[in-house]
């Protein structure tokens, strides 16, 4: 069979379970990215499937934030939380990006490679002043390489966890500054050890692209001073616990009155 780049397709290898888009075909070898998932692969061309071309949907997502954001605007005004969301991929970054803004969310998205986050990220921290920073992109770990508990298996957590301490010096209240971490098959404890209040993966699964900005979005509309509801928000993650997990925090959102 036939295939260009940006096809989108299934291997067939693993039960054709995860949907790739074609980056790349050098020779036999064919370079893939999750469509939905956040994860790079290869393949040899012959393990392919060819599946109909489609553009992410998100429309569930973002329906089940209805009831939330179906607030009493009658009487009293809301400000949610403001998200700065750094990513290492920018095609994931705009996929976030759209989903706060259809949710109403102030957010602003830098895309930054992974081993670069932590020498920027300072400086925006301190432009933008968030009250939640995303760290996100992409991350991998390679059994063949060792244990689960060494950072050096992974290939991007220990740039994730220089970034979380990073920002660490920048905001080290944990309530101030609300850190969420990784991405697929991230170190999830050594990302919580070095300060983020949420991260990836604690079963070392593969995540959703939007994952980290669903965890965003909830405590971003989270009434201020109030603890969130840590079990609830971990659940509306496509993984739920095996994919995100975290502490419990109070959420960000200011509200007011009159209207």
């Amino acid at each position: 069979m036939f295939f260009n780049v940006g096809d989108c397709v299934t291997r067939n290898s693993y039960d054709n379970d995860i949907i790739f888009k074609i980056t790349g075909i050098e020779n036999n070898t064919v370079l893939l990215k999750g469509v939905d998932v956040r994860l790079y692969a290869d393949s040899d061309i012959s393990d392919l499937r060819k599946e109909e071309n489609r553009e992410p949907d998100d429309s569930q997502y973002i329906d089940e934030f209805n009831d939330i954001t179906n607030l009493d605007r009658n009487e009293y005004f809301y400000l949610p939380g403001r998200i700065l969301h750094i990513d290492g991929d920018n095609e994931y970054l705009e996929r976030c990006l759209n989903f706060y803004k259809k949710l109403k969310l102030k957010a602003k998205g830098l895309n930054i490679k992974e081993p670069d986050i932590y020498q920027e990220i300072g400086k925006f921290l301190i432009e933008f002043n968030p009250d939640i920073l995303v760290i996100t992109g992409h991350d991998a770990y390679n059994k063949k390489q060792g244990e689960v508990d060494d950072i050096d298996n992974y290939r991007n957590t220990k740039n994730f966890i220089k970034a979380v301490k990073a920002a660490r010096t920048v905001e080290n209240n944990p309530e101030k500054l609300i850190i969420i971490a990784g991405a697929c098959q991230s170190n999830f404890e050594e990302l919580i050890k070095s300060g983020a209040n949420f991260a990836s993966s604690p079963k070392r699964i593969n995540i959703h692209a939007l994952d980290p900005a669903i965890v965003a979005s909830n405590i971003s509309i989270a009434k201020k001073n109030t603890e969130i509801n840590l079990l609830d928000i971990i659940s509306k993650t496509k993984y739920g616990k095996d994919g995100i997990g975290g502490i419990i925090t109070n959420g960000t959102m200011y509200v007011g009155y009159p209207r």
